[in-house]
């Protein structure tokens, strides 16, 4: 299925010269919902996934699906502030500044296999955060999934070795 027409440009946010690749029309579409869904699952099936890990935010709506089809738990990776438990974080660096991820230091189990799922990857600095985190939980990263790709950016060069898959590359 050809996702890009269900993925909306949003030139100048949130800033000038940006192109906002917008998910709100995917997420909207009911079969682009359900074949971005299954594809992942397809695709990761056969790995023996223990957890999906989705990404604050909108890895969250494509991560929870996807746990539940593959029989696996769900984890969020939240922004600073937001888990109440005890945490692990790492601050990480964005093209305009930095930012903080989190995750409760029960959440999974040391070598269980995780799925790391987002929207979009773009530097790659948010999932290889993300990674470094599953490190400090000695967790077993399977390989990483996002709908949208920009290839511009490099992303995947900052990610550990581990299975990349993009349905949408711009």
């Amino acid at each position: 299925m050809d996702l890009k027409p269900l993925i909306r440009d949003i030139p100048d946010f949130p800033k000038p010269g940006i192109i906002y690749r917008d998910i709100t029309t995917l997420l909207q579409d009911s079969a682009g919902l359900c074949y971005v869904i299954d594809h992942f699952t397809n695709h990761f099936s056969q790995q023996k996934i223990d957890y999906v890990i989705g990404i604050e935010s909108r890895g969250f709506i494509f991560g929870a699906p996807i746990a539940y089809k593959l029989g696996a738990g769900f984890v969020p990776v939240r922004k600073a502030g937001k888990l109440p438990a005890e945490i692990h974080s790492i601050e990480y660096d964005l093209e305009y500044g930095s930012d903080r991820l989190e995750i409760h230091q029960n959440a999974i189990k040391p070598e269980s296999r995780v799925l790391i799922v987002d929207d979009l990857i773009a530097t790659g600095g948010t999932a290889a955060a993300t990674a470094e985190l599953l490190e400090k939980l000695g967790c077993e990263l399977i390989g990483f999934a996002f709908i949208i790709e920009l290839l511009a950016l490099e992303g995947r060069s900052r990610l550990p070795k581990a299975p990349i898959q993009s349905l949408v590359t711009y």
